[in-house]
């Protein structure tokens, strides 16, 4: 490969100003790459070098399969962009200072967390093992905390509506929707065991427990002769 000159009033370019102006690109680009790079010391700069495959992203081929790379490239042939400071959270540097973020990440860096849609009630944003995750109150679940969370449960059908809260169907009440309610009370001691429907005690029976069962009646009536 042949090297690049700029004639002046003096002729070509003198080969000591170029190395100059080389080592004085690289050390800064060199400071901020903890990557391998084509460049090693002492600087060496061979105008007849050839660099296969060539040098992208402008690098220069120093000498024969070594190039230097300019500030925010890196690798064996300057293949790979450079961010400062390094992108973060998996972040990909598709060109110098430009990071492009994994879902859940943003910020010049990737260096912010954003869960999708927010947390709820109070909840956080945090990053978990690499994952952007909703890190909800005790009193709410979900993955945005969206869910309130009854530590009693809500039976027969009812659901949780806010922290300790239930939100029972028609015919139950309760902290828990674990009362059954009978439109018309139970008689005679009777209980309600679900909605409408009473639980009698001996010996009586019918819907509100109103009516002596007709065979301890009769019981009675010859115990009574």
């Amino acid at each position: 490969m042949k090297s690049v000159c700029h004639p002046g009033p003096w002729g070509p370019l003198p080969l000591l100003v170029l190395l100059a102006a080389l080592a004085a690109l690289w050390g800064p680009c060199a400071s901020r790459s903890d990557a391998p790079r084509g460049v090693a010391n002492p600087f060496v700069f061979d105008p007849q070098a050839r660099c296969e495959p060539a040098c992208r992203h402008s690098g220069i081929c120093i000498r024969n399969s070594t190039c230097f790379c300019m500030r925010g490239y890196e690798g064996e042939t300057c293949q790979y962009a450079n961010c400062y400071p390094k992108c973060k959270n998996g972040g990909q540097c598709l060109r110098p200072g430009k990071c492009r973020c994994p879902a859940g990440f943003g910020g010049k860096y990737c260096h912010k967390v954003t869960c999708e849609g927010g947390c709820w009630n109070g909840g956080d944003c945090v990053a978990l093992n690499g994952v952007a995750t909703c890190l909800c109150l005790s009193s709410w679940t979900g993955n945005k905390c969206q869910d309130a969370v009854c530590p009693q449960g809500c039976r027969n059908g009812g659901s949780c509506v806010a922290p300790g809260i239930c939100s029972c169907p028609d015919g139950w009440v309760g902290g828990a929707c674990h009362t059954a309610v009978c439109s018309q009370s139970c008689l005679r001691g009777g209980k309600c065991i679900s909605p409408g429907k009473c639980r009698c005690r001996p010996p009586y029976e019918g819907p509100r427990c109103e009516k002596r069962r007709s065979q301890d009646f009769s019981l009675q009536k010859v115990k009574g002769r």
